[in-house]
């Protein structure tokens, strides 16, 4: 039988809104509203990347097929490769599928000097699932983590239902391209879905790469977001960008606290983290530069270490900050919580596993990161823990 996209709405998780377009279903984790007021078109395309979305179903199945319209986005001469599906059974890992690229989806390519994009439009692509053994099974389809990814159907043997996630605690959290897995194999690779897999509660994944800038409409959304414990992750894009000084930063970082308490969200717990340890920013400010070499991207700081006595930020700065900030709010707020990021990921932990653009942390560095927030925020007696 062929399920049809909109029958598969039921069964998707971890996003916040989702659009039937010509093809079919296609997730967002910004909403419309939120989307709307920014200019960047990143925004845009990291909103449509699925990081922590997956579908969840039980099914009596042993065949089964998901069927997608991948959209790649490609910078000069550089070559397509196929997306990661982790397929979950029971709660394992059952299988991990690459899409097929020659004739299949949207790539849109862009020039790296005018900026020009191309775009060509191939085939649907078909992701078959190996042979499930007999019996009743609960299955997850995770998407590419880094992949615009539109649900054309189903193709299945048997019925398919939503397993649910009822009873579980959900977990919002929001933070940049390491929280949404840049650098990362695959979909369930990414630190927070390891953490929330650790701790067995369910994901949302606001980790936009790039894009963790503080925006009101992001803030907004969170406020809005159903949520029964809360993360910030916030600090490194600020830097990146260079986008803010530490007289703008400070009260921003209060309005965006501000606007996630008004409403439901007022006594939520809620985790203020700063950032992980990262050579190249520890104490000089952005923005960063980025050179394309043979191995790949390479980042690199621009600012001039002199300048953070006029107000410039680095990763020192804005994790003292971040703590002043927390510790100045707790008294009207005791359900606002501290994490230093080096606490998860420190200078002795880049040694050890260096990141190799020099900014993202790889795979197994993103496991270590998930396995200490797993323990100290999300374990019994940490600030995230309900029970």
């Amino acid at each position: 039988m062929r399920i049809s996209a909109g029958a598969l709405a039921p069964l998707l998780l971890g996003a916040l809104e989702h659009e039937f377009t010509d093809r079919g279903l296609l997730p967002w984790r910004l909403p419309a509203a939120a989307r709307r007021q920014s200019t960047d078109p990143g925004v845009e395309r990291v909103a449509a990347e699925p990081s922590g979305v997956h579908l969840d179903f039980r099914t009596e199945a042993s065949r089964l097929a998901l069927i997608t319209h991948p959209t790649r986005e490609l910078t000069g001469d550089e070559t397509p490769h196929g997306a990661v599906y982790d397929v979950l059974v029971d709660g394992e890992l059952y299988a991990q599928l690459s899409s097929p690229v020659q004739g299949v989806g949207t790539t849109r390519r862009s020039d790296p000097i005018t900026g020009e994009v191309s775009s060509t439009r191939g085939g649907d692509a078909r992701i078959e699932l190996p042979r499930l053994p007999p019996g009743a099974h609960d299955v997850q389809i995770w998407l590419p983590h880094d992949e615009r990814t539109e649900l054309v159907g189903l193709e299945s043997d048997a019925a398919v239902i939503p397993a649910g996630a009822e009873g579980r605690t959900r977990w919002l959290h929001h933070g940049s391209s390491i929280s949404h897995g840049f650098a990362v194999s695959h979909p369930t690779g990414t630190w927070p879905v390891v953490a929330a897999r650790a701790a067995g509660v369910q994901l949302t994944n606001l980790g936009l790469a790039g894009q963790a800038m503080l925006d009101p409409f992001t803030a907004r959304t969170i406020r809005s977001a159903q949520a029964d414990v809360i993360s910030l992750k916030l600090g490194i894009n600020i830097t990146n960008g260079d986008t803010m000084r530490l007289r703008t930063f400070i009260p921003a970082v209060h309005g965006f606290l501000d606007t996630i308490r008004e409403g439901p969200h007022a006594e939520t717990p809620l985790l203020l983290v700063s950032p992980l340890h990262c050579a190249i920013q520890e104490t000089r400010p952005g923005p960063l530069q980025m050179e394309l070499l043979e191995s790949g991207p390479r980042f690199s700081s621009m600012g001039d270490s002199r300048e953070v006595a006029s107000g410039k930020l680095t990763l020192q700065v804005i994790r003292r900050t971040m703590r002043e900030i927390v510790q100045a709010r707790r008294t009207e707020d005791p359900q606002l919580h501290f994490l230093d990021g080096l606490e998860l990921f420190g200078e002795p932990d880049e040694a050890e596993l260096p990141m190799p653009d020099q900014l993202h942390p790889d795979t197994a560095a993103q496991q270590r990161i998930a396995t200490r927030f797993a323990n100290v925020a999300l374990a019994p007696g940490g600030p995230l823990n309900l029970e």
